[in-house]
């Protein structure tokens, strides 16, 4: 199962809105839209300006990620899944894989509901092992064993859910991709080019990658904030991206 986009490799790209106000957000994003897959649209813009924030970023051609992360209990997600899967532009939503399996089959029963019989349909993700956490956060947290087992362990758990992809990081995406199969689609965070990599003091990210190392062990999609949004030239920043993702497909 895939997405409808065209084969350019600005089809992987998806870059995150992380705006505390939809004005800024859609301005910028004005400046790229025609050079990316998506754009993501997480709980900072989100809890801004609702479904406006996902309204107006879809008009501008590109489609949505709609990155909430839903966690709550089976009937709660499942409601939730529905009225994301509702709005027009949306291509991806996402659910916590920790919420176990009846969560998840309520999510991937839900995801389709509301959609006529033979039309596409938002995929559904879910999200493994945040990027942001390394073996000791993880730990401190009740999970034991090492990131890469449980996120695949956690991918698997997706799949039989029906679940059509999952978020995690590339260290995780060689072995997802070869437990799941190549119909299930594999979205990377913690993307961060090869000229930035490691350069700030306030990347959270603990399990990161470039674009070129994302592609090659198997990713589909590509999410990229920061050294696109604090780029001094944003528009160069993503074509930079972009075509480090074609020399390595």
């Amino acid at each position: 199962m895939t997405l409808t986009f065209d084969a350019h490799p600005r089809s992987s790209l998806i870059v995150a809105l992380d705006f505390d106000s939809l004005s800024s957000a859609v301005k910028f994003a004005q400046q790229v839209s025609d050079l990316v897959g998506m754009f993501k649209i997480g709980n900072q813009l989100f809890t801004a300006a609702g479904p406006a924030a996902v309204k107006e970023v879809a008009a501008l051609g590109a489609g949505v990620f709609l990155d909430l992360k839903f966690h709550d209990i089976p009937n709660t997600v499942a409601g939730a899944v529905l009225s994301a899967a509702a709005m027009s532009g949306v291509q991806l939503v996402n659910v916590h894989a920790l919420g176990g399996k009846a969560m998840l089959e309520a999510a991937a029963q839900a995801i389709s509901a509301g959609v006529p019989m033979g039309a596409d349909r938002p995929r559904l993700l879910a999200v493994t092992i945040l990027t942001s956490m390394d073996h000791k956060t993880m730990k401190e947290v009740g999970i034991g064993g090492a990131p890469k087992l449980r996120v695949v362990k956690l991918a698997q758990l997706a799949k039989s859910a029906g679940v059509d992809g999952v978020l995690a990081s590339v260290q995780e995406a060689r072995a997802i991709r070869k437990a799941c199969g190549r119909d299930f689609l594999i979205v990377t965070p913690g993307v961060r080019p090869k000229e930035n990599f490691g350069a700030s003091d306030q990347d959270d990210q603990s399990r990161k990658a470039t674009p070129a190392e994302a592609i090659r062990a198997g990713a589909d999609f590509l999410v990229v904030g920061r050294p696109i949004l604090a780029a001094s030239d944003p528009r160069a920043a993503a074509q930079a991206i972009v075509d480090e993702i074609a020399a390595a497909e």
